[in-house]
């Protein structure tokens, strides 16, 4: 029995290495943050959407930002998305996975907001129609 358990655990061991070794290699721009913004908004652009169909519309196999939180938490931060389209904002952090629709609510425009731990946080900005729009990416310490 003690054999097999080691047969289990070494492939799965191997496994969840060589996925986080994918994942440290994604090319996507790392804004690295302590407790403040160097600027405030940090204002980013790129292209929405890509060919991986996801619960938060088609998004790139990489990240089109990496936001890295190097403080114990940051109190306030709020990131959204101006884009024509279908914009949709996936925060994939340390606590768990968050899908942002555009709705009227929001003025179609994508946004999360709170406190932020710790960590790494993979910022995907999708399109729902699979279309591909040029976007802004506003990041604010500013609770207006």
């Amino acid at each position: 029995m003690k054999r097999l358990r080691e047969w289990i655990v070494i492939p799965t061991t191997l496994a969840l290495i060589l996925t986080g070794a994918g994942a440290a290699r994604s090319d996507a721009p790392v804004l690295e943050l302590s407790s403040k913004l160097p600027n405030d908004p940090v204002v980013l652009s790129g292209a929405s959407g890509g060919q991986t169909s996801s619960n938060c519309g088609y998004i790139s196999q990489t990240p089109n930002q990496v936001v890295r939180i190097t403080a114990d938490r940051i109190d306030y931060l709020r990131l959204s998305i101006q884009s024509s389209g279908e914009p949709t904002l996936l925060v994939d952090g340390p606590g768990g996975r968050f899908c942002v629709l555009a709705d009227s609510a929001s003025g179609d425009k994508p946004e999360i907001s709170g406190v932020w731990p710790q960590g790494v946080y993979n910022v995907y900005v999708g399109d729902r129609a699979g279309g591909t729009h040029p976007y802004t990416l506003s990041i604010t310490g500013q609770n207006k």
